[in-house]
């Protein structure tokens, strides 16, 4: 929970100049010394057998490349776990908290009896069936904290795997034992035990996914003012009467897959506030009636394309407004009807733009305006419109920049551009 995260990403930006390096020492190595027996001027026993050492030297350059450049995303897929699932953890113990629990620094969970009215507290030392609650609700928060831990773990041990085995030279027959991975995967599920969920094919496809569902279930909840967290407040109710949600992917080298779907149904509401030095928030919703949506994503490389499909049944209102380092955010909408629609978009190089349309049956309205970072942490642009007397619709357009796809798009159009100037003056020299 205190480790300083972005040290893994540091020495990723680290790798990928060490693959640099290799780069262009491969270059120079091929120029200056393997070239010599590509030549007239050297021939003969020597000559064939220097140029059989200089072929598997100039093979380890290239392979030292390709292990530094996994060494590096591996180390981006661990910054990018761990920053998740300490996230998660964070908010299993937020939500025990507000439950009414206590949770230690060393994640016990207790029924936290500071909180209690003289009348709660009498009712917990003699009222059989509360004390039996308690220690459910306690059990069950527990388990739920638990289970992050060991999420967090696991996640741990897949990554030391990952970074154990792609130095390993899986190649016995490239001319030594133990040179650089040619082989080697940018991808910690690569290394991965199959049993834990991530399954590799025949055919090197690997797939991996999850999925949960719960319901019914009821509750509500308040909380604040927190002058600590500069929270003014904020109270939540629901009476779901279930949900489900699932998510998968394939990948295969620099093609991916990808998607999610989830539904609900039941009722909710919610409101919270409050000012920080990271800057102020609000928003307030209620939500009667049936909800749906998937999305997919396709990836080669760089390139992607995106789509996502929703539907709704039932009545909703909700209004939200946001400012702070990371972005602004406003608008407000009321509907009662059903609506769908879906979203389509593709990005190249980190820089994506989408545009979305739904149709509406029953009254309703809509306008918003967001402008920050995403859970990936990418900047984007979004913006909707939406109006509907009894049969309309509604339209938006999005648009995303990355900055480290962008960097890396940048630094891999460079390597290419040096590989041709290389190739350039190799096939210049090869005349004189």
């Amino acid at each position: 929970m205190t480790t300083d995260l972005s040290t893994l990403s540091t020495a990723a930006d680290s790798w990928d100049g060490m693959a640099k390096e290799f780069h262009k020492q491969e270059g120079a190595y091929k120029r200056d010394v393997h070239g010599i027996t590509l030549g007239q001027s050297w021939s003969g026993l020597s000559a064939d057998a220097a140029s059989g050492r200089f072929d598997i030297t100039l093979k380890e350059f290239k392979n030292a490349q390709v292990e530094a450049k996994a060494m590096a995303s591996l180390l981006r897929q661990a910054h990018t776990q761990f920053t998740n699932l300490r996230k998660k953890l964070e908010s299993a113990r937020a939500d025990a908290v507000k439950a009414g629990m206590a949770v230690s620094d060393g994640g016990v969970v207790s029924y936290d009896t500071t909180r209690l009215s003289d009348g709660e507290r009498t009712a917990l030392h003699h009222d059989p069936d509360y004390q039996q609650s308690v220690h459910k609700a306690v059990a069950s928060w527990q388990a739920s904290i638990d289970q992050v831990v060991k999420d967090v773990g696991d996640a741990d041990t897949d990554v030391e795997t990952a970074l154990k085995g792609v130095v390993v030279d899986s190649d016995m027959n490239d001319g030594t034992l133990t040179g650089f991975n040619g082989q080697a995967q940018g991808d910690v599920r690569k290394y991965q035990d199959p049993a834990k969920g991530a399954h590799t094919k025949p055919d090197g496809w690997v797939s991996d996914g999850e999925s949960d569902a719960s319901g019914p279930d009821a509750g509500a909840e308040a909380t604040g003012p927190d002058t600590g967290s500069g929270k003014l407040g904020e109270a939540e109710a629901h009476a779901d009467l279930g949900r489900a949600k699932g998510e998968g992917s394939l990948t295969n080298g620099p093609w991916k897959l990808s998607g999610d779907a989830e539904a609900y149904a039941g009722a909710k509401g919610s409101a919270s506030g409050g000012v920080t030095h990271e800057g102020g928030q609000g928003e307030a919703g209620v939500f009667a009636g049936g909800e749906g949506s998937a999305k997919g994503r396709f990836d080669v490389g760089p390139v992607g394309i995106y789509g996502r499909a929703e539907a709704t049944a039932g009545g909703a209102a909700g209004v939200h407004t946001g400012a702070g380092p990371e972005g602004v955010s406003v608008g407000a909408e009321a509907f009662a009807g059903t609506k769908g629609g879906g979203t389509l978009g593709a990005d190249i190089g980190g820089i994506g733009a989408g545009s979305s349309a739904e149709g509406w049956a029953g009254p309703g309205a809509e306008a918003s305006l967001d402008l920050g970072k995403n859970s990936e942490g990418a900047w984007k642009f979004e913006t909707k419109v939406g109006l509907s007397p009894l049969l309309g619709g509604e339209v938006g357009f999005e648009f995303t920049v990355d900055p480290d796809k962008v960097s890396h798009t940048a630094g891999d159009l460079a390597d290419a551009v040096g590989d041709g100037v290389s190739s350039v003056g190799d096939a210049v020299g090869s005349l004189f």
